[in-house]
């Protein structure tokens, strides 16, 4: 059977502003947050599948320290499809690496899809509908497309796709050239891209076939494709470290981008909990037993069974227990978990913590 998409789970993120839910050794991918029994991890595996046919069509690329984290995680991957990073470089190296390894196994058309692992999808249909359109589009022309979501308020945390003309429509879905890429916009600015309505998202999940990309990472960044090539691995530390976007999307003529409109969040931190699991007849999103007096808007999370929260008197905060941390934090500040675990790197007693 011919396979049309060769998927590739880019998971070696460490999901810092999940902490201290998420850890060294646990890292968000590892996690179930939405009170399944799947991690995100796993989901995004099961999502992917049914593109690639088979799990000997499915590629992850992740860190050292997380390698055996994955194989638990995904025992029926092949150990030869799990690329390990000697140390993380971004993704621009994660892309360009796999994308060799593919092309030597599979040749220069072989079409590759790369996926965050961390994301969290509902509208299996769909999801695959629109990555069927993908597929067509980078097998039809020399394209790297990009998944856009149609945004639903004016985010800061997510970066943005401008479209430009029309280029055609694949598996019903339309397509456009990429007039730009916008990173993490101001509330103003964002604002402004809604209402002009022809931005989206940008998810971060790429399709394209892998000749096309590496052609283009030689042209846009040499500087990360030809040390990998001429050194192999042993070079890889000394990489610079780049996104896949700064390095190749913003500077490429053939970036292409599918606005799509299936149920979509990168669960970029404790906020996203309650996009998934806030209910109309409960003030506040309780993954714990919480007792509380007039306390609405609040996130409680706690690992332990037998942990009871109470609270009174608050309004819009996050509380996580797990093991022997207690997190508290205002919702509109849960960006700043990162600035707080920088300061906990600096003192010895906290490491164990990290």
């Amino acid at each position: 059977m011919k396979i049309s998409l060769f998927p590739v789970i880019l998971a070696g993120g460490k999901g810092e502003r999940f902490w201290p839910l998420s850890r060294r050794d646990r890292p968000k991918q590892f996690l179930s947050l939405d009170g399944s029994s799947h991690s995100l991890l796993q989901a995004t595996a099961n999502r992917l599948l049914p593109l690639a046919v088979a799990w000997d069509n499915l590629w992850v690329i992740t860190s050292s320290q997380l390698a055996s984290g994955v194989q638990k995680q995904l025992p029926q991957l092949p150990s030869e499809n799990l690329l390990i990073e000697s140390q993380g470089r971004d993704t621009a190296a994660a892309v360009a690496w796999t994308s060799l390894e593919i092309k030597k196994r599979y040749g220069e058309d072989a079409i590759v899809g790369f996926f965050p692992a961390d994301h969290w999808i509902t509208d299996q249909q769909g999801f695959t509908h629109t990555l069927n359109a993908a597929v067509q589009l980078a097998a039809s022309k020399p394209a790297i497309v990009a998944l856009g979501i149609e945004p639903t308020y004016p985010s800061t945390a997510y970066g943005y796709i401008e479209q430009g003309e029309e280029f055609g429509s694949f598996n019903d879905l339309p397509a456009y050239h990429v007039q730009r890429f916008t990173e993490k916009p101001d509330r103003n600015t964002a604002t402004k891209f809604i209402n002009r309505g022809r931005f989206t998202w940008n998810t971060g999940m790429f399709i394209f076939q892998v000749g096309v990309l590496l052609d283009q990472m030689y042209t846009h960044a040499p500087e990360i494709i030809e040390p990998i090539e001429k050194y192999g691995l042993d070079i890889y530390p000394q990489l610079p470290k780049k996104s896949i976007d700064y390095a190749l999307m913003e500077k490429t003529n053939l970036a292409y981008v599918l606005p799509v409109k299936f149920d979509w969040d990168d669960l970029g931190d404790w906020n996203a909990v309650e996009r998934l699991l806030k209910q109309e007849d409960n003030p506040n999103v309780d993954m714990a037993t919480h007792v509380c007096l007039d306390t609405k808007g609040a996130i409680v999370y706690t690992t332990n069974s037998e942990d009871v929260i109470a609270t009174i008197g608050l309004d819009d905060v996050v509380i996580v227990r797990d093991r022997n941390i207690t997190l508290i934090v205002k919702k509109d500040r849960t960006q700043d978990i990162k600035q707080l675990l920088s300061k906990l790197k600096t003192d010895p007693k906290f490491t164990s913590l990290l």
